[in-house]
């Protein structure tokens, strides 16, 4: 996809998503559900080896990974953080210490009574590498099936990529959508929050399926 088009994309999303809002009510709503759900994977649990929550998952992710190990989906859990921002670097350099997302969501998850808790120990910037670390982390602890917590706006991409990225290796991922997540696939357009969150996914798996068809 060249570059101009990737422009028009974000644009193009909005001018149908407002097209779609001035339609007959009931018809609107009924599109623009399937426009949230669209967005939304949420697969049927298995027992599995280990639970992975990324720190932008955040507490909801929390909440549902410790609701999980409590019905006995796993007994550990997996953080999975971001770099450092360069206000963190900074902070650090100054000798401030501040906790980072993924210690905070350690504590979380520990004091909702998961007890094998861990971070792993690399960092992924972005999607794609997410997708590549899981795998060459798996393969190493040698997992045969994993569940990942996803804000339900991004289980679907996550997805999509986690099925690429684990290609040709052991492991076998689900998709959990975090379950007090602030997005609501049934009623997104009812909040300016739900609005970004759909028009900027939206279009992020628009591109995915333009660069990765089939």
């Amino acid at each position: 996809m060249s570059v101009r088009w990737r422009r028009w994309v974000p644009w193009l999303t909005l001018i149908v998503l407002l097209g779609v809002t001035a339609a007959v009510p009931p018809v609107r709503d009924a599109i623009l559900r399937g426009a949230g759900r669209a967005l939304v994977v949420d697969e049927p649990m298995e027992p599995a080896d280990v639970i992975v929550v990324p720190v932008w998952a955040g507490a909801s992710g929390a909440i549902d990974a410790a609701d999980l190990v409590r019905a006995g989906i796993a007994r550990r859990v997996a953080v999975l953080a971001e770099p450092p921002r360069p206000a963190d670097d900074e902070l650090a350099r100054r000798g401030v210490h501040v906790n980072d997302a993924a210690a905070v969501l350690v504590d979380l998850l520990h004091a909702l009574d998961v007890e094998a808790v861990e971070a792993i120990p690399s960092t992924a910037n972005g999607t794609e590498d997410e997708g590549a670390l899981l795998a060459s982390w798996c393969d190493r602890r040698r997992f045969r099936s994993a569940v990942v917590v996803s804000a339900p706006d991004h289980s679907r991409r996550v997805r999509r990529v986690l099925r690429r990225s684990m290609s040709g290796h052991q492991t076998r991922v689900l998709i959990r959508a975090a379950r007090f997540s602030p997005f609501d696939p049934d009623r997104w357009w009812k909040s300016r929050e739900g609005v970004r969150l759909e028009i900027t996914e939206f279009q992020k798996l628009l591109l995915d399926f333009a660069r990765h068809p089939f």
